[in-house]
């Protein structure tokens, strides 16, 4: 649904399907109360034109009610001409933002803009900060290489001034670790927890304890 297939696509009926089929998956947990958004991430060769802002407004209507974050992989929708129109867009249209930590590594990359565009849940994703494997992507293992990265404390603590400011201007801040691939994720994700002093009860199941 983002662009990201590559070959034929297995819907016959094209686009239309691929969102009736992934609206009628998550239907169980949306009826359970337990949907907090879907995340549409696009790929680094979905630069900012015309054309895909309308793909955009296109993949919203089609996805009615269903609470929607928005990230961006190529570095065009936040240049200095486009920033401000990109946010004001996502404002508009009703996009949740995910909110980028990654490697600076040219075109293919987002910085972090520390803006909400949506009063309900802003979106945090931590991606790490390895530029030399985020733009190795030939080999096999590249998917290894691109998120093997561990968040020293000084990054945390300068997140965690960020967050609170964050939380300020939207209801909610959701927070994920996406640099899984050497196990530092859910590590770098409890030392946060620890700096913003956070304490849950009652999850089930407690997967942060096997680390």
């Amino acid at each position: 649904m983002t662009g990201h297939l590559r070959g034929e696509s297995p819907f016959a009926g094209g686009m239309e399907q691929m969102f009736e089929v992934f609206l009628q998956s998550i239907r169980p947990v949306q009826e359970a109360g337990k949907l907090k958004a879907v995340l549409f991430q696009y790929p680094p060769w979905f630069d900012c034109n015309k054309t895909n802002v309308d793909v955009l407004r296109d993949a919203k209507e089609k996805l009615g009610d269903v609470p929607v974050a928005l990230e961006f992989r190529h570095q065009s929708w936040f240049t200095e001409e486009m920033r401000k129109k990109t946010l004001t867009f996502m404002r508009r249209e009703g996009w949740m933002h995910s909110i980028c930590d990654e490697p600076q590594a040219g075109i293919g990359s987002v910085p972090t803009v520390l803006e909400v565009t949506h009063p309900e849940m802003t979106m945090v994703r931590f991606h790490g900060r390895n530029v030399g494997g985020w733009v190795q992507n030939n080999e096999a293992n590249w998917r290894d290489v691109r998120y093997l990265y561990h968040y020293n404390q000084q990054e945390l603590l300068e997140w965690k001034t960020w967050l609170l400011e964050l939380q300020h201007q939207t209801r909610e801040v959701c927070v994920i670790f996406n640099n899984n691939s050497g196990g530092h994720a859910a590590g770098n994700a409890k030392e946060l927890m620890k700096l913003l002093g956070l304490e849950y009860e009652g999850l089930g199941p407690r997967q942060l304890d096997l680390f």
